[in-house]
């Protein structure tokens, strides 16, 4: 049986953190999440609900956030990038939480056309993805779904992506680093909020630790 992905939002604009901030970028949302963190901000992809599932030209007229998705294999979702006439090269897979699908039969597809892969992770699944695929992890510590990091994932990674507010989530970034020997990963801090406090102390802290700082632009300058 081929495989299918559950879509959330297939969109177009420019990937506003992390290492590839700036770039212009296709982004897949996979529908589907039970990690529970309290601070998301796309909870309508969290519950996959049967009776939210619609076609995908009715997903791609939505014009507001909405729990419905769209159920398309890998054909159909390279046919859709083509028809859709995307100029961005960059394709990003993120969620919902995009690990609980095996991602490597759509990255290969995506890169045998020419595309370059990133997927966004919470690091609460094992990551399946190409060699060739960009891994970011953002790990979630402690949250409702009582998930727990995995050290694949956290291997995989190629740059660790950690949000933050308080000294806590620094000090559960510093043990997650040292328990899992990764400090040696490109790490980046990223304000939960775009609140004064929170971004003074990321700031404070990359300086600290000799980390980089993700301030999620497309925020900033308002777009998707």
């Amino acid at each position: 049986m081929a495989i299918t992905y559950k879509i959330s939002e297939i969109f177009e604009t420019l990937q506003g953190e992390g290492s590839f901030t700036g770039q212009p970028s296709v982004f897949i949302r996979l529908q589907g999440c039970p990690v529970g963190c309290s601070w998301c901000d796309t909870k309508h992809t969290w519950e996959v609900k049967a009776d939210k599932q619609i076609p995908i030209n009715d997903l791609l007229a939505e014009s507001k956030e909405t729990e419905s998705w769209s159920d398309l294999s890998v054909e159909e979702i390279l046919a859709l990038y083509k028809a859709q006439e995307y100029k961005a090269k960059h394709v990003v897979i993120t969620g919902g939480e995009p690990s609980m699908y095996d991602l490597v039969p759509l990255c290969q597809a995506l890169e045998a056309y020419g595309l370059t892969t990133q997927i966004e992770t919470s690091g609460t699944f094992e990551v399946n993805t190409t060699d060739n695929c960009w891994v970011t992890v953002s790990p979630k510590v402690n949250m409702k779904g009582g998930y727990k990091i995995l050290a694949q994932a956290m291997e995989r990674a190629n740059e660790i992506k950690h949000p933050v507010a308080t000294e806590q989530h620094v000090d559960d970034l510093k043990a997650l680093l040292a328990e899992f020997n990764v400090s040696h990963k490109q790490v980046y801090l990223q304000p939960i909020s775009q609140k004064q406090r929170a971004t003074e102390l990321a700031i404070r802290t990359c300086i600290e630790n000799d980390w980089r700082l993700s301030v999620q632009v497309h925020k900033y300058i308002g777009i998707e």
